[in-house]
């Protein structure tokens, strides 16, 4: 039984992508079944924390025996939506949007960007990674010809909100937003923010607070 994605914790959710990392690598290897301890060992957690986490999806291992990991992949490619591609859209072809389109990896967890899109004439018109460039004016035909629900939104941070708003319009029912802009749009539609710029301060932070506990340890030692 898959439950609702609503009914379990973020916490859970973001973890799971690193438990299906580690079930391909052991299928790799040739293992067939898994228990939490081993995933809890591998990823640094508790096996409670594991065994909690895939029960909230719905799913519970065999005493003595554990998970079948075949089993186990499938259940949670389910829960999580990776076992179908879904077609996106995305808006503004700048470094990070054309990196995103040539990522390969994003067809593994079921996300395929078909086509991008932005109002530099310079770019449009080119191909990234087999992916055509259009006008950002196309948008709204293209969306409703080929049935595109999701859109990843790359553009400046100036026009976040007025590019996200016209993606709206047109038909879009989920977003991707990798600007730093709390998008402000209609409650129905989905809205997951990549907080780059958050993950970047823990790291700065903590790079910073390493260095100071360095320079106190040396702080003594005469040269």
């Amino acid at each position: 039984m898959i439950m609702k994605v609503s009914s379990v914790s973020l916490p859970t959710i973001k973890r799971l992508p690193s438990y299906l990392h580690i079930l391909r690598q052991s299928l790799e290897e040739g293992h067939e079944n898994i228990s939490s301890a081993y995933i809890a060992r591998a990823l640094h957690l508790e096996a409670i924390q594991v065994r909690k986490d895939l029960s909230a999806t719905g799913i519970s291992g065999q005493s003595g025996v554990g998970f079948n990991i075949a089993g186990l992949i499938k259940h949670l490619e389910d829960f999580l939506g990776w076992n179908n591609s879904r077609d996106a859209f995305l808006v503004g072809c700048g470094n990070l949007g054309v990196a995103l389109m040539g990522y390969e990896g994003f067809r593994e967890r079921g996300l395929n960007i078909v086509a991008g899109f932005d109002v530099d004439k310079n770019k449009i018109g080119k191909e990234i990674s087999g992916k055509k460039i259009f006008s950002l004016e196309k948008f709204p035909d293209l969306l409703e010809r080929l049935h595109i629900k999701i859109g990843v939104l790359t553009v400046p941070q100036n026009r976040a909100q007025q590019v996200a708003a016209y993606m709206v319009e047109s038909g879009i029912e989920a977003i991707w937003n990798f600007t730093s802009i709390r998008l402000d749009i209609p409650e129905h539609i989905i809205v997951e923010r990549v907080e780059l710029e958050c993950s970047l301060a823990v790291l700065s932070s903590r790079l910073r607070e390493k260095n100071e506990e360095s320079a106190e340890d040396f702080s003594g030692v005469k040269v």
